[in-house]
C-alpha cells in the first residue's frame, strides 16, 4: 500500500517547514509540538523511519528529532515519546535517538528513552552499543544510566568491556561492568 494510500494528507502545505526551522531555532523550553508534527509522530510509528515511502515532510521531522536528542532537548521529547514518537527509531546509519543522546552526554534524556523503551543494547551500523559511545566520550553518568537501564557491557564491537580497556578506564568501570544486571543477556538478540 502506497503511503498515499494510508495516509491521504501526505501533502502539507509549504509553511509546515517554515513553521519547524522557526520553531527548532528557538530556546527548547519554549518548543511546543504544533498539529503538524503530531501527524508526523503518526507517520513514524506506522513506517519504517528509513523507508523511501516516508513524505518528505517526514523524512526532515525526524532529523529534527535526531538533532533533539544530540543537543539533548527533553522537553520535545516528553511531548514526543507519549505521542507516538519511536522510542527505537534509528537513522540512515542506524544510531538509535538513545545512541545520540548517550554519546552527547545527556543522561537525563538516555533515561526517559528508557522509560519509553528505548533498547539499552541496540547497536548502530557499525555494531557500536550506546554504552561503549558512552564510555568512550567519557560520559560517566550516561553510563550509570544505562547500565541501570539493562545495557549489557559485553554486547557490540567493540564492546563496552572492551572499550573500557582500550580507554585505560578499567579501574574506575570493570568492576561495576562485571556486575552488570544487563551483563551477557543481549549476545542472544
Amino acid at each position: 500500500m502506497s503511503s498515499e494510500a494510508r495516509y491521504p494528507c501526505t501533502y502539507i502545505d509549504y509553511y509546515i517547514s517554515y513553521n519547524f526551522n522557526a520553531t527548532f531555532k528557538s530556546s527548547p523550553s519554549k518548543h511546543k509540538l504544533k498539529n503538524q508534527e503530531f501527524f508526523y509522530l503518526l507517520i513514524l510509528s506506522n513506517m519504517d523511519p528509513k523507508s523511501s515511502n516516508l513524505p518528505p515532510e517526514a523524512i526532515a521531522f525526524a532529523s529534527r528529532m535526531y538533532d533533539a536528542a544530540r543537543a539533548g532537548q527533553m522537553d520535545i521529547f516528553q511531548q514526543a515519546l507519549p505521542a507516538g514518537l519511536p522510542a527505537n527509531m534509528t537513522n540512515e546509519k542506524g544510531d538509535s535517538l538513545l545512541m545520540l543522546a548517550a554519546y552527547h552526554g545527556h543522561a537525563p534524556l538516555v533515561k526517559l528513552l528508557l522509560s519509553h523503551g528505548a533498547d539499552a543494547n541496540s547497536l548502530n551500523d557499525r555494531g557500536q552499543s550506546p554504552l561503549a559511545g558512552a564510555v568512550f566520550k567519557m560520559e560517566s553518568e550516561v553510563v550509570e544510566t544505562l547500565l541501570e537501564g539493562g545495557a549489557d557491557p559485553d554486547y557490540g564491537t567493540p564492546s563496552a568491556m572492551e572499550a573500557v580497556k582500550l580507554f585505560k578506564q578499567e579501574e574506575k568501570w570493570k568492576g561495576r561492568f562485571e556486575e552488570a544486571r544487563g551483563r551477557g543477556k543481549a549476545g542472544g538478540k
